[in-house]
């Protein structure tokens, strides 16, 4: 495949740059990789265990995880550089579904998968991509962002070794400041890497600012050790109510896997796109799977990719192999993985809000394009939105007074938005 006149690529899908160009470029996939495998990754294993050491496996398997997925992507998926991590969607499923055995939630995500594949091996996936209309969705999108919300809230006011919530609170609102208007300023791949500069440099601030603050710590350990791979989902554990939450999620999982593969497919003019789609919409079912065997959240495509390859002019899908030898490194050394999940949580809720502006940037992106945005599109959005919210926002005394079969859905902000966009959109205010 060669470039095409007036392509904002130098370096073609399939063409090899030089070694050292080829390094350089996988370490910034690296780099803009690694946050948010750190940040999500960080707020589920402190969700299943409280000890920092026994969260350290769980990190070791999602990083290992991200990289196989990425490899097994660029060269046999779809074969566009687009790199991969767990998914935002099905962590709002894990934290409506705490309250349940870990072995519940891991068997529905590897039943998730599973339906994901089956869906896409089978051609059905062309039939369930026809409920997503634009107001579907947006509001999905809408939803990830803002059903998040009260985890955010609980990163930004932890206290962190006695620092007062006021002073946490504080701290965040001045870095995510801060994080946008560098995000106005800086060019390129400076802009795209933003997450991990902020993560370093605000982490030594806020130490700097509280000294007494000593959750930033190196915890002694092993460089490299595969003992994380015993640490699995041995029992299978079924529970009908958590597995109905995580199907609604793991289709809007899907929709987003099939909004960052066509995003490629238009950057880089593509012809063979339904190809690409089912085989990559097929991987990403298939290492859900696995990652319901290990005890993992699932992964996804990331939608940011498209973006880096417009800043760094490299569409090459073989510079990601550098970024997953870096990625599967760091997810084998539990000293590593130890030093980088220390981050101050004020900093995680930060970095996790910065992230998920882009998603509600754009779902009203998708909201209004190509057409004139009607009063009743408003309707369909906004209801399903404020609901979502609502349910996110319940007490927790109220929610274990549901039954425990109806906990995980009606808990479950995302599920309960998504059902009414699905009830609006196509009953009540059927798009013509």
């Amino acid at each position: 495949m060669q470039n095409k006149p007036g392509s904002p690529v130098r370096y073609a899908l399939d063409e090899w740059p030089p070694l050292g160009k080829a390094i350089l470029f996988g370490v910034q996939w690296a780099a803009i990789a690694v946050p948010s495998i750190i940040i999500l990754g960080h707020v589920v294993a402190s969700l299943d265990f409280a000890e920092p050491i026994r969260q350290t496996p769980y990190l070791q398997k999602l990083f290992v995880l991200s990289a196989v997925t990425t490899l097994v992507q660029v060269l046999a998926g779809h074969r566009l550089p687009l790199v991969a991590g767990p998914a935002t969607v099905l962590l709002i499923a894990v934290i409506a579904s705490r309250s349940f055995p870990p072995d519940e939630i891991y068997t529905s995500v590897g039943i998730g998968g599973g339906m994901l594949a089956v869906l896409a091996l089978t051609g059905l996936f062309a039939q369930v991509r026809k409920l997503f209309t634009d107001r579907v969705i947006a509001t999905v999108l809408l939803l990830i962002a803002l059903t998040l919300t009260p985890m955010i809230l609980r990163l930004l006011v932890a206290q962190e070794s006695g620092i007062p919530p006021l002073w946490n609170l504080l701290f965040g609102l001045a870095l995510i400041i801060g994080m946008f208007v560098f995000h106005r300023w800086l060019p390129g791949i400076w802009k795209s890497t933003l997450v991990v500069w902020t993560m370093v440099l605000s982490s030594l601030l806020y130490l700097l600012l509280f000294p007494t603050a000593t959750r930033l710590t190196f915890r002694a350990g092993a460089w490299m050790s595969f003992d994380f791979l015993a640490d699995v989902n041995p029992r299978p554990g079924l529970n009908v109510g958590v597995l109905f939450s995580f199907l609604v999620c793991y289709i809007a999982l899907a929709v987003n896997d099939l909004g960052s593969i066509q995003s490629m497919n238009r950057l880089l003019d593509l012809q063979d796109t339904d190809r690409r789609i089912f085989r990559g919409i097929t991987v990403t079912g298939i290492l859900n799977v696995l990652a319901g065997c290990l005890g993992v959240v699932g992964p996804v495509d990331y939608s940011l990719s498209p973006g880096v390859v417009t800043a760094t002019g490299c569409a090459s899908r073989y510079t990601l192999i550098p970024a997953v030898v870096i990625i599967a490194m760091i997810g084998l050394s539990p000293s590593m993985i130890s030093f980088l999940g220390g981050v101050p949580s004020v900093v995680v809720g930060c970095v996790l809000l910065y992230i998920l502006t882009s998603q509600i940037a754009a779902g009203l992106s998708v909201a209004v394009q190509g057409k004139v945005f009607q009063f009743e599109d408003g309707l369909v959005i906004g209801l399903p939105v404020l609901l979502g919210t609502i349910i996110a926002f319940l007490p927790a005394d109220v929610l274990d007074s549901f039954p425990m079969v109806l906990k995980p859905l009606l808990g479950n902000g995302f599920v309960v938005g998504t059902v009414t966009a699905f009830v609006l959109d196509r009953a009540v205010f059927p798009s013509h």
